[in-house]
């Protein structure tokens, strides 16, 4: 899942902000040894943190039905996780990489989730849109110059870019057959005449006898869906 999120972010800069320039796009550690290696312009988008929105957690299992409408199979929604990027561009001159920075902001500010036609692999068939925002402030538990300390560079102009996406648990329940047919045996009781006690003595409880029984019995069409309620009369019909 998170690929596909890497490459239908390719495919989306590709399209809207480098368009057409012969800038690379990497998803590398831009750390000192990738940028001496760096031999032409690029834009970098790296993953530098992964964690589930807990706020967007659901807890309600989804039904999932055949092609009559039954419930086959239950399962958890699936979990939300936002993907961080730090997005920063690589050239000779601060000029250029403040133009890019600028043409990324410029991009992605106006939406609200990656568009439907960018994406790639699993995520193309995501009915959940992926949720996207760029350059908002960052947890008070993360600081980006911790970022840059970790990869052993310098600080450098950058943009934080959140993708939410949805990770499938993998978590199935399966459905039971439906039920078709019900029966009901229900008995009348009378109660037994009490016998002799014994002077001084508390009477016995109660006894019972059976004297007579009815089988309700009630069917169902699964396609339909409707039950049909039926008492047999004393004489069996």
């Amino acid at each position: 899942m998170i690929n596909d999120v890497d490459e239908s972010l390719r495919t989306l800069v590709r399209r809207d902000v480098l368009n057409g320039a012969n800038v690379d796009v990497s998803f590398e550690s831009p750390s000192k040894d990738w940028s001496a290696r760096r031999s032409a312009p690029t834009l970098n988008l790296y993953l530098y943190d992964i964690r589930e929105d807990l706020t967007r957690r659901e807890t309600q299992f989804e039904e999932v039905l055949d092609e009559r409408g039954r419930v086959v199979e239950r399962r958890p929604p699936p979990r939300m996780f936002k993907l961080s990027y730090l997005v920063t561009a690589w050239t000779q001159r601060p000029e250029d990489e403040h133009r890019l920075l600028s043409a990324v902001l410029s991009c992605f500010l106006p939406l609200d989730a990656l568009p439907p036609e960018i994406l790639r692999g699993e995520v193309a068939d995501e009915p959940r849109p992926l949720r996207v925002t760029i350059g908002l402030p960052l947890p008070a538990d993360r600081n980006i110059s911790d970022v840059w300390s970790a990869l052993g560079g310098e600080l450098k102009a950058s943009l934080d870019l959140v993708v939410t996406a949805p990770f499938d648990t993998r978590r199935r329940r399966p459905s039971g057959p439906p039920v078709l047919e019900e029966r009901l045996v229900m008995g009348q009781l009378e109660q037994e005449p009490a016998g002799p006690t014994l002077p001084g003595m508390p009477a016995p409880p109660p006894t019972y006898r059976r004297v007579a029984d009815e089988h309700p019995a009630a069917t169902g069409d699964p396609d339909t869906r409707v039950v049909t309620t039926r008492i047999p009369t004393s004489n069996g019909s």
